[in-house]
């Protein structure tokens, strides 16, 4: 079974535009104009990437991508023509793993889907699970598993790349500059403001108090770092 690409895009010939590209590259693609159906496709077609245009005639992009968010870590690519910094943050804050704006070439549209599903496929080098605090996080990167204080937690794929990131040398303190490139391996513009929101949507899911961060601290003026030391 090969990889399959959810898009939603109300515009015909754009959602025509990409399921060609997409085909032509080897993947499966599943294709809606309307929000609603979006939900229900993410569940019943089990994609492994959505495409998801901001402006829909029947539900607004935003509600949809925090429904998908809540019963699945399918990562999604938000694309829209709202252009404005605060507009691409807000998307990121919702769960999105990268945001490209109309208009826009639909070859880097391709290889930045390419991009996060690398990320999202990655395995670590074995070895067994890692854990941190006493076990109060385990990280399984064979598996791509990750739990916390004994519970699974589902990541997306940029989650878990700065998760992961982090804990490859516990206490030292990585810059968004670092962070961004690793995770996506390749310089992103805004990307001090993207790490942020990325480790707020990490906070929210792993921290007991994510106003009072323990797992993961900011180092003010520098970036960020894992709280927790590693068990021996």
């Amino acid at each position: 079974m090969g990889t399959t690409i959810l898009v939603v895009e109300d515009e015909v010939k754009i959602r025509e535009l990409l399921r060609s590209y997409f085909e032509r590259e080897g993947f499966d693609v599943v294709s809606t104009g309307s929000g609603a159906d979006a939900i229900g496709l993410a569940q019943t077609a089990a994609p492994d990437l959505v495409i998801l245009d901001l402006r829909l005639p029947d539900v607004r992009g935003e509600s949809v991508a925090s429904e998908i968010r809540r019963f699945s870590g399918v990562p999604v690519l938000m694309l829209t023509a709202k252009a404005a910094e605060q507009d691409r943050i807000h998307g990121l804050e919702l769960g999105a793993d990268d945001y490209v704006t109309k208009p826009f070439s639909p070859r880097e549209l391709v290889l930045r889907a390419k991009a996060i599903l690398r990320r999202g496929q990655s395995a670590g080098a074995g070895g067994g699970p890692a854990l941190f605090g006493g076990g109060e996080v385990v990280i399984d990167e064979e598996r791509r598993v990750v739990s916390v204080r004994g519970e699974p937690v589902e990541l997306t794929p940029t989650e878990w790349g700065v998760l992961v990131a982090l804990t490859r040398t516990p206490g030292r303190v990585y810059s968004r500059y670092e962070l961004i490139n690793r995770v996506r391996g390749y310089e992103f513009e805004g990307y001090e403001r993207t790490i942020d929101s990325h480790v707020k949507n990490l906070r929210r899911k792993i921290e007991r108090d994510p106003r009072n961060p323990r797992v993961i601290e900011t180092v003010l003026g520098v970036g960020y770092r894992l709280g927790l030391p590693p068990d021996a």
